[in-house]
C-alpha cells in the first residue's frame, strides 16, 4: 500500500468505520426488535436466539477466511464485495415472510459482514503503521461501537414503534451505498506480500465446531441432552481434528503459532468473555424492558443509552491509553466495571430499580468502551503486517464467536427457568443464573488483562512475532522451515 497523506489515512479510516457501523448497528438495533419479532413471527425464545446467533454464528464462522483471502487477492477487492452482499442481504431480511427465511437472510447478510470489520482493520492496520497512530485509530474504530450502541436502541425503538420490525434493515441500505462509492474512490488496493493458499478442510473444521456447539447450546432445553448430544460430540471431535490437522499445513486457515503469544491468547479469550458479556446482557435486558417492564421499543431504546454513551466516551480514552501506556490499565478497568456491573443484577436485582438498573447499565458501558481498544491492538501490533489481516480476523472472531456463545448460553438458561405461562412473574428468577455467567466474564476479562500484559507475557509476544518474522523471510526467500 502506498504512503498516504494525513488527511487520505484520516478517510481511510473513516470508510472503514462506516463498515463497522452498519454491521453493529444491526445487531443493537435488532435486540430492540426482538419482542415485535416474536409477536409478528410467533417465535419462541430459542427462534429470537437463532436471529441473533444465525448472523453471528455465520461471521464468526468466515471471518478468518475473508481474512486471509483478502490478504491473497485483494483487501479493497473483498471489502467491496463484502459491502454489496451485506446489503442485498440486508433488503431480503426487510422482505422475509417469516422465521425461518428471515434467519436465513440473515444468514446471508454475515456472509457480507464477514467480508467487512477483519478487512477494514486489516486496511487500518496497514494504513497507520506508526503504533501510536495506529492505537488511536483504534480508538476511533472502538468509539463507532459505542455509536452504534447509541444510536441502535434509538433508532430501532423509533422504527419499530412507527413502521415496524422490517424497517429496522432499511438503515443498513443508504450507509452501505455511501461506503461502497467512496471505498471505490478513496481507498487503495493492498494485499500481502505472499498470497496464503486456502485451507478447505480447516474452514470446514471452524464451521463444524461453530454451528454443532451452538446448536446444542440453544436446542438443548428444548430438546434435552439426548438429541443434541450427536451434536456436542461432533463439535468436540471438530476441535480436535482442528488442533491436529492446522499445524501440519504450511498455510493453515488457523495459524496456530500466533497463541504462543500470551497476550495474543488473551485477547482472545477476553475477546470471547466480553463479547459473551454483551450478547447476554443486551438478550436479557431487552427482554425484561419489553416482555416485563411493558415498555415499548423506542423507550426500552432510550434505557441503553446509560450504557451507550459511556462506550461512546470510553472508546477513544481507552485508545490512547492503549497507546502511551499499553493495555493493562484499560484491561483493568475493564474487567472491574463490568463485573461489578453484572453482580449488581445477579446478587441485587438491579432490573428491578431504576435507580439500580442506571448504574448497572453505566458500568457496562464503562467497561465495554475500554476493552475493544486493547483487544484489537494487542492482535495486531505484536504480528508481521503481512499476516494483519489473518491476525485480526482471529480477534474479530471472537468477538463474533463470545456473543454468539452469550446469546445461546443465557438464552438457554433462560428458557429453561422461565415459565410461559406466568412469563413475568419469573423472569427475574430464571435470568439469575445468566447474570453470574455474566459475572465469570467480566472476572475473566480482569484476570487475563493483568495476567497477561506483564512482562513475562511481552517476552513471549516477543519471540513469536520474531519467529514468525524469520519464518516469512525464509519462505520469501524459498528456503524450507
Amino acid at each position: 500500500m502506498p504512503e498516504l497523506s494525513h488527511r487520505r489515512r484520516q478517510l481511510v479510516l473513516a470508510i472503514c468505520c462506516m463498515s463497522l457501523l452498519i454491521v453493529s448497528l444491526d445487531v443493537t438495533i435488532l435486540n430492540v426488535a426482538l419482542p415485535a419479532m416474536q409477536t409478528d413471527l410467533h417465535a419462541s425464545t430459542s427462534g429470537l436466539q437463532w436471529t441473533i446467533d444465525a448472523y453471528t454464528l455465520v461471521l464468526a464462522s468466515l471471518l478468518m477466511l475473508a481474512g486471509s483471502t483478502a490478504d491473497r487477492i485483494g483487501r479493497k477487492r473483498v471489502f467491496v464485495v463484502g459491502l454489496v452482499v451485506f446489503s442485498l442481504g440486508s433488503l431480503l431480511c426487510s422482505l422475509a415472510p417469516g422465521l425461518d427465511s428471515l434467519i436465513w437472510f440473515r444468514m446471508i447478510q454475515a456472509v457480507g459482514g464477514s467480508m467487512l470489520n477483519p478487512v477494514a482493520m486489516s486496511i487500518i492496520t496497514n494504513t497507520f503503521t506508526e503504533p501510536r497512530e495506529r492505537a488511536r485509530a483504534i480508538g476511533v474504530w472502538g468509539a463507532v461501537v459505542g455509536i452504534s450502541m447509541a444510536a441502535g436502541p434509538l433508532i430501532g425503538g423509533l422504527l419499530v414503534d412507527s413502521v415496524g420490525w422490517r424497517s429496522i434493515f432499511w438503515i443498513n441500505l443508504p450507509v452501505g451505498l455511501a461506503a461502497l462509492l467512496l471505498t471505490l474512490k478513496f481507498i487503495p488496493e493492498s494485499r500481502a506480500p505472499k498470497a496464503r493458499r486456502a485451507d478447505p478442510v480447516g474452514q470446514l473444521l471452524v464451521i463444524a465446531l461453530f454451528g454443532s456447539l451452538t446448536y446444542a447450546i440453544i436446542e438443548a432445553p428444548d430438546s434435552g441432552f439426548t438429541s443434541i448430544l450427536p451434536f456436542a460430540v461432533l463439535a468436540l471431535a471438530a476441535l480436535v481434528a482442528l488442533l491436529w490437522y492446522e499445524p501440519r499445513r504450511d498455510e493453515p486457515l488457523i495459524d496456530l503459532r500466533f497463541f504462543r503469544s500470551a497476550p495474543f491468547s488473551g485477547a482472545t479469550v477476553i475477546a470471547i468473555s466480553a463479547f459473551s458479556a454483551l450478547g447476554g446482557f443486551l438478550f436479557l435486558s431487552t427482554l425484561y424492558l419489553q416482555n416485563v417492564v411493558g415498555l415499548d421499543a423506542l423507550h426500552a431504546g432510550l434505557w441503553m443509552l446509560p450504557m451507550a454513551v459511556p462506550t461512546f466516551l470510553c472508546a477513544p480514552i481507552s485508545g490512547r491509553l492503549v497507546g502511551s501506556h499499553g493495555p493493562r490499565i484499560s484491561l483493568l478497568i475493564a474487567g472491574t466495571a463490568m463485573t461489578a456491573s453484572a453482580v449488581l443484577f445477579a446478587g441485587f436485582e438491579a432490573e428491578t430499580s431504576g435507580v439500580s438498573r442506571f448504574i448497572g447499565y453505566a458500568l457496562f458501558g464503562i467497561g465495554f468502551g475500554f476493552v475493544n481498544a486493547p483487544i484489537t491492538n494487542t492482535a495486531v501490533s505484536g504480528m508481521p503486517r503481512a499476516q494483519a489481516g489473518v491476525a485480526a480476523a482471529v480477534a474479530s472472531t471472537s468477538r463474533q464467536l463470545g456473543q454468539t456463545l452469550g446469546v445461546a448460553v443465557v438464552g438457554a438458561v433462560l428458557a429453561s427457568g422461565v415459565s410461559a405461562s406466568s412469563y413475568k412473574e419469573t423472569f427475574v428468577s430464571a435470568a439469575r443464573p445468566g447474570w453470574w455467567i455474566l459475572v465469570a466474564c467480566g472476572v475473566a476479562v480482569l484476570v487475563l488483562g493483568a495476567v497477561t500484559s506483564g512482562v513475562w507475557a511481552r517476552r513471549t509476544a516477543e519471540r513469536t512475532a520474531d519467529k514468525l518474522a524469520s519464518v516469512e523471510v525464509r519462505e520469501a526467500a524459498g528456503i524450507s522451515a
